[in-house]
């Protein structure tokens, strides 16, 4: 990794805005700095951590803008390097005048993530820590940035470092009967051991326990409105959404592939998927709609089944609750304003909330339904808690917790020490890919890509 180049990048999204920032981190940011920027108070030098008024200026000494600096001087910023930022206008011309000028001065353009790179390799925050920078300026709720923001202070990092200790103190006296065989582990050692490799490893199960409720966090829930066709399931979409996103006509067929939109339900980060109407049909396209609709049942989190609570259920309805069989269903009768028509046996079993997106009646109940079944109006969980919410936690924790398994298992099967401590080194590997101890560099280089340039 080139750490040698000093750093620039717009801070700040592209396009047009009322502030614009750039931002410089390495060895000649304080250089490049006050090379153009010329304050409007006569001062003899930049004081650090403090915003100066002035200009950009050209070479030959012409105006490019009127900013507000800063210079950050190591180690008391976001890189733990001098980091400097030109708040400008946020015009994509000023802003690539101002870029250009610190290029031509001799910083390089900073790749998407170096910014927290940097961060991390100077030591400031651990690896779960910079991935808790993405999953803060993505979060789509008030609960998701609680979960981003408790992770970004340390707190999923203090719970893996105390399971690290607690895994080298085990390894540590494994490895002191190695290294004087002649001293055999008693039993009342092993005896110690394990009950303390249970309790942690007990520990580490109840962090992956809450790894469904932080991925429904991060991720949001896929929620699919299935039916068959002109039962109201665009219209429901509407309806939930508050705004008609989806086309609604009485003509069976009209959505012909499947929509998906986002909004928030009750704390719950959701991801909104209507469908095409389920039915045997020769119509190529509609036919592709419908197979994309079933393809999409697999991987909802929930599926709202819609019927038509004023007619009698029919073979498309049926064929709409054959496609969900193996998922998680609940079940939205429509219509409910008008006279109702009973439903069959097979119907009845399921969940249900009646509703009419006419009227707008049940619909409140609806998304109390939904929200409760998955924690809804969380808000404030992850503030005060731990919460596994990352698919690449969860593999590493859980391979540390079958690690561990494997460790109390051949304490209870009298193992040699040496393969004792192989066990132990797994575990402690495993737990170290989550905080960037052990992550080997196409990990790192994967998590990195994902950030936005400037951060």
């Amino acid at each position: 990794m080139d750490r040698e180049h000093t750093i620039v990048a717009p801070a700040t999204p592209t396009g047009e805005g009322g502030v614009g920032i750039v931002r410089l981190s390495g060895e000649a940011a304080e250089g490049l700095l006050k090379k153009i920027f010329r304050p409007t108070a006569d001062i003899g030098s930049l004081e650090s951590h403090r915003l100066y008024h002035g200009f950009v200026q050209e070479s030959e000494g012409s105006v490019v803008d009127e900013v507000m600096a800063v210079l950050m001087r190591k180690p008391r910023s976001y890189t733990r390097e001098d980091v400097a930022e030109i708040h400008c206008h946020g015009g994509p011309v000023v802003m690539r005048r101002i870029l250009d000028l610190l290029v031509e001065g001799g910083a390089r353009i900073a790749r998407p993530g170096e910014f927290t790179l940097r961060a991390f390799l100077n030591g400031r925050i651990d690896l779960a820590q910079a991935e808790a920078v993405v999953e803060l300026i993505r979060a789509r709720s008030e609960a998701a940035s609680h979960v981003a923001l408790g992770q970004m202070e340390g707190r999923l990092s203090r719970a893996i470092h105390g399971f690290r200790e607690r895994t080298a103190d085990f390894l540590a006296e494994v490895e002191a009967h190695i290294d004087f065989p002649e001293e055999d582990i008693q039993p009342a050692g092993f005896d110690r051991l394990e009950k303390g490799a249970r309790h942690l490893q007990d520990e580490m199960d109840r962090l992956l326990a809450t790894f469904e409720s932080g991925r429904v966090l991060r991720e949001g829930l896929a929620v699919l409105i299935l039916g068959r066709p002109n039962v109201g399931k665009s219209s429901l979409m509407n309806v939930l959404l508050g705004e008609a996103r989806a086309i609604v006509t009485d003509i069976p067929g009209t959505t012909r592939d499947t929509l998906e939109e986002s909004l928030v339900l009750h704390g719950l980060p959701l991801r909104l998927v209507d469908t095409a109407g389920v039915r045997s049909t020769t119509d190529p396209v509609e036919a592709e709609g419908v197979r994309r609709a079933r393809d999409k049942v697999a991987s909802a989190d929930l599926v709202l089944l819609v019927v038509d609570g004023s007619r009698q259920v029919g073979d498309e309805d049926r064929l709409a609750l054959q496609a969900c069989r193996d998922a998680q269903v609940l079940l939205v009768v429509n219509k409910g304003d008008l006279p109702q028509v009973p439903l069959p046996e097979a119907f009845l079993d399921l969940p249900r909330v009646t509703v009419s997106v006419r009227s707008g009646e049940g619909i409140a109940k609806l998304e109390e339904t939904v929200a409760g079944r998955f924690g809804g109006d969380g808000g404030t969980e992850g503030r005060e808690t731990t919460l596994l919410s990352d698919r690449r936690h969860r593999e590493a924790l859980l391979r540390a917790s079958q690690c561990l398994g494997v460790f109390r298992a051949g304490l209870t099967g009298n193992s040699s020490p040496e393969f004792l401590a192989l066990d132990l080194h797994e575990t402690l590997d495993a737990l170290g890919e989550i905080t960037g101890e052990t992550a080997p560099d196409e990990i790192l280089e994967r998590i990195f890509t994902r950030f936005c340039i400037g951060k």
